[in-house]
């Protein structure tokens, strides 16, 4: 915004730091000075003015309350003393009335008669140009110069122009102001016409909008060569109202962009003195007596305790409290009943961005000088949180199977009926508000979702891998939730499966890992899901955790799924319960292992952990490992056969085994295999 530095130089008998100094100071303690230059004998200076400061610092006088703050310099108030002439009244001449009450909070108006309308004096002409607005004559030109120099737009209209009720004072001029009616034009001061509609405001008479509130004067009433007398306006208009108003126009001026940003309502009748003080001396006329004035609803200034202990604390500086209070109140703020630390502090209304006490710290920093303040560091002790043991293992079960090629998934923690009904479950926790069919219960288990991702996926990627940690739902005595670990694979991969969740459980510290045969009820095989040659229970120690099988192909079917699918689903509950951080160091042994081989020819319908246990245990300690590499069932092999084909690794960690001792092992295992019925070990 423009500012005249001899206008602001007026305001003090002391002589104003030189523009360039006085430039670095409102940068420094006010709002930047974007640029100074000088014109003629003046210079210019364009601050910029944020719009929080709208209510008093759109102004020259808003900006030597700042200057006089910061350079601690007494300033003057311009003069604003009127005649009222006894004899003629305002009321007599105009009456307003306001229907929209909101949208004008503050209307006032007052009537000068027998006025000149002329050239302005040149000093008037000067400030004007200077700060960016065009001379017309004395009358509309006072009304501009007080807008820039209080902050209040003033508008002026031909007393004569504007029409009245003929009954019962036909003398009585009208003042209205309403919304526009549907359909309403109005022509401006630049001769342009608009179309109005409810959403605009306007002032008007008895017949028509007189000018769009807050933003431009209309043609019917203009201040012209031949005006004798006039009604002064200076009013108050809702901001948001005023902003949709010049948007909708399209129409810009410098009263609509003070209005927009919030005006105090009681610059209104300061306003009204200053322009009736600068006609009466410029231009003569007879002020009538009386200020007509709607102002409902009084904006009163607000009260702040301000505690000075707080002060120091906020800017990290101790300011004497005599400097405190010489600083608010060279701001224009005003200071009632200190008691010892605490300050009572009086706002005026112009000052609309202070509401807190926050505001009042921020404004004694600004002008004590934040360059005073030292940068000091904060004194705080780093706590660092508490450890969160759910979110840490379930971090690491996350990269793990990230880390073994398997991609998380997130689900809803909702089933639809089609899959109740599919997995034949009961006892199923409703939703009483579902957003759909397909979210109507509560999961009570991550494989309904994890088989739905697999059919929405499998089109376009040949190999799944997926797993999901979240919660499920069941009903007991009492709703219950707990932590499932779920994982599905497409494919014959029932051992790579195994596989994962041997690495899971190993990363996890946990050992005592073994493999149980399902063994299910008669009620269980109706409702199983699993293939039952292929499904085991996984359990550590004697504790299940969990299951690891292949869908049936029913189950496949009903959900349009072609490929083979395998399954684990963990009680990653009880699982985290097991786990430890702590993992016992075991050296590689220095002696070297020696590997045998053993194939063995078993019913079909033998489990391959059957086997695996027997040798572990006939092995003892010298087996370090025991690798499942081939299972066979062709056609060349006995009806009911299969063949198992194993790497067995020896190795002691005390000494080099010898030939003689690892044969005699080995035909100690082939013996114990051998002795259960069916069971041939192939030589």
């Amino acid at each position: 915004m423009i500012f005249s530095y001899d206008w602001l130089q007026s305001f003090f008998k002391k002589r104003l730091p030189k523009p360039e100094k006085l430039a670095e100071l409102l940068t420094m303690h006010f709002f930047e000075v974007e640029s100074l230059e000088k014109k003629g004998k003046d210079w210019v200076f364009d601050i910029d003015v944020l719009p929080n400061r709208a209510s008093d610092c759109f102004s020259h006088l808003g900006i030597v309350r700042e200057i006089a703050a910061i350079i601690n310099a007494n300033c003057r108030h311009p003069m604003s003393i009127i005649e009222e002439d006894q004899k003629i009244k305002a009321k007599d001449f105009v009456s307003v009335e306001v229907k929209d009450k909101p949208a004008c909070p503050r209307y006032t108006a007052r009537v000068v008669t027998d006025v000149k309308v002329g050239s302005s004096p040149k000093w008037v002409k000067a400030r004007l140009k200077i700060c960016g607005l065009r001379p017309i004559n004395n009358i509309v030109d006072i009304a501009n110069y007080v807008m820039l120099e209080t902050g209040q737009p003033l508008h002026a209209f031909d007393l004569d122009k504007v029409s009245g009720a003929k009954i019962p004072n036909p003398k009585l001029k009208t003042i209205i102001v309403r919304r526009a009616k549907k359909g309403e034009k109005i022509l401006t001061l630049d001769d342009e016409k608009y179309d109005l509609d409810e959403n605009v405001l306007v002032i008007a008479d008895s017949e028509s909008p007189l000018c769009v509130a807050g933003i431009k004067g209309g043609k019917k009433a203009e201040i012209d060569s031949k005006t004798k007398n006039i009604i002064i306006e200076a009013a108050n208009f809702n901001p948001q109202l005023t902003r949709k108003a010049s948007r909708r126009l399209k129409l810009k001026t410098d009263a609509s962009w003070r209005f927009e940003n919030g005006i105090d309502p009681n610059l209104c009748e300061f306003g009204q003195k200053r322009v009736c003080s600068l006609i009466q001396e410029i231009a003569g006329g007879r002020i009538a007596q009386g200020l007509i004035d709607f102002y409902p609803k009084k904006v009163s200034p607000k009260r702040i305790k301000l505690d000075l202990d707080y002060v120091e604390r906020l800017l990290g500086v101790k300011i004497p409290q005599n400097e405190i209070k010489n600083i608010l109140q060279r701001l224009g703020l005003k200071i009632e009943k200190c008691k010892l630390k605490i300050l009572n502090v009086v706002v005026p209304t112009f000052r609309r961005d202070i509401s807190i006490p926050e505001d009042l710290i921020e404004e004694i920093g600004r002008i004590y000088g934040y360059q005073k303040i030292p940068s000091i560091f904060p004194i705080a002790a780093l706590i660092p949180p508490k450890r969160n043991l759910d979110i840490f293992w379930e971090n690491m079960a996350k990269d793990i199977l990230k880390q073994a090629g398997f991609t998380e998934v997130y689900n809803y923690s909702f089933i639809g009926e089609k899959e109740a009904k599919i997995f034949r479950a009961k006892n199923l926790i409703e939703v009483e508000n579902p957003v759909s069919i397909e979210q109507k219960y509560l999961r009570a288990s991550l494989i309904p979702n994890l088989l739905k991702n697999i059919r929405n996926n499998i089109k376009q990627l040949p190999e799944i891998k997926i797993f999901e940690l979240g919660k499920v739902f069941k009903r007991t005595k009492d709703l219950k939730e707990k932590r499932m670990l779920g994982g599905a694979i497409i494919g014959d991969a029932f051992f790579e499966a195994k596989g994962v969740i041997d690495l899971l459980l190993n990363k996890f510290g946990i050992s005592n890992i073994w493999y149980d045969s399902h063994q299910p009820t008669p009620e269980e095989s109706k409702l199983s899901i699993w293939q039952l040659q292929k499904c085991a229970e996984i359990k550590v120690n004697h504790t299940e955790i969990g299951f690891l099988g292949e869908i049936l192909p029913k189950i496949l079917d009903d959900f349009k799924i072609t490929s083979k699918v395998v399954l684990f689903d963990l009680d990653f509950e009880k699982l985290q319960k097991l786990t430890s951080e702590e993992q016992e160091y075991q050296p590689i042994s220095s002696y070297p292992a020696a590997v045998r081989d053993i194939a063995i020819l078993v019913p079909r319908m033998v489990r391959v952990e059957e086997v695996l246990n027997m040798i572990e245990v006939t092995g003892s300690s010298l087996i370090r490992d025991v690798d499942l590499f081939d299972i066979y069932e062709g056609e060349e092999l006995p009806e009911g056969k299969k063949n198992l084909a194993f790497h067995i690794v020896y190795q002691s960690e005390t000494r080099t085994l010898s030939s003689k001792e690892i044969n005699k092992i080995h035909q100690k295992i082939i013996k114990t295999l051998e002795e259960n019925p069916g069971w041939e070990v192939r030589k």
